[in-house]
């Protein structure tokens, strides 16, 4: 089953707290993504971009724009749980 997000705010330093429907709450950074993945490195260079996040209708991605997602699955698995 895919991990539904329930809520999810930024933090500072490219760091998202996301919480998910079973109650499991994470703490996942950004910025490995950003350093290895070329599309993510406007995250860091456009101002205010990380903060203009959306969860897509399922609950199960997150993204900025057409070209930077984040599925749910890979935060639930990879973040420090908190």
């Amino acid at each position: 089953m895919i991990p539904r997000i329930k809520h999810i705010e930024p933090r500072a330093d490219y760091i998202l707290h996301v919480i998910f429907d079973d109650g499991k709450s994470v703490l996942y950074d950004v910025k490995d993504d950003i350093c290895t993945l070329p599309t993510y490195r406007s995250l860091m260079t456009e101002q205010g971009l990380f903060q203009n996040f959306q969860v897509d209708e399922s609950r199960t991605c997150v993204y900025w724009n057409d070209e930077i997602d984040l599925p749910s699955d890979t935060i639930y698995e990879y973040g420090i749980q908190c």
